[in-house]
């Protein structure tokens, strides 16, 4: 795969994970108690995707970057489709104006 490919594909995975991260974490931990952690548990498993990403297309990385390294990066990644995903989100839910 071409870097560029690697590059779009990394995207949308990021993305498409980014929205459906927060709902999904909601659907699970939407009781009374446990409401405190959809936030905490989005982001956690973003963070985690995205480092599983980057660890697979090696090119969402700087070139010749370790392992680490590109996990790191895609942690980064991963956060920034998160926030991305909230934004989306609330924008689907409550449009321009706001709630």
């Amino acid at each position: 795969m071409t870097p560029t490919v690697q590059r779009v594909v990394g995207a949308l995975v990021l993305l498409a994970a980014g929205m459906l991260s927060l709902p999904l974490a909601a659907t699970f931990l939407d009781d009374p108690g446990s409401e405190n952690w959809i936030i905490v548990a989005q982001l956690l498993v973003m963070a985690a995707i995205g480092a599983g990403v980057a660890v697979a297309l090696p090119d969402l990385a700087r070139a010749g970057s370790s392992t680490g390294r590109r996990a790191l990066t895609g942690v980064w990644w991963g956060l920034l489709a998160a926030a991305v995903g909230v934004l989306v989100f609330w924008l689907l839910l409550n449009g321009f104006r706001g709630a």
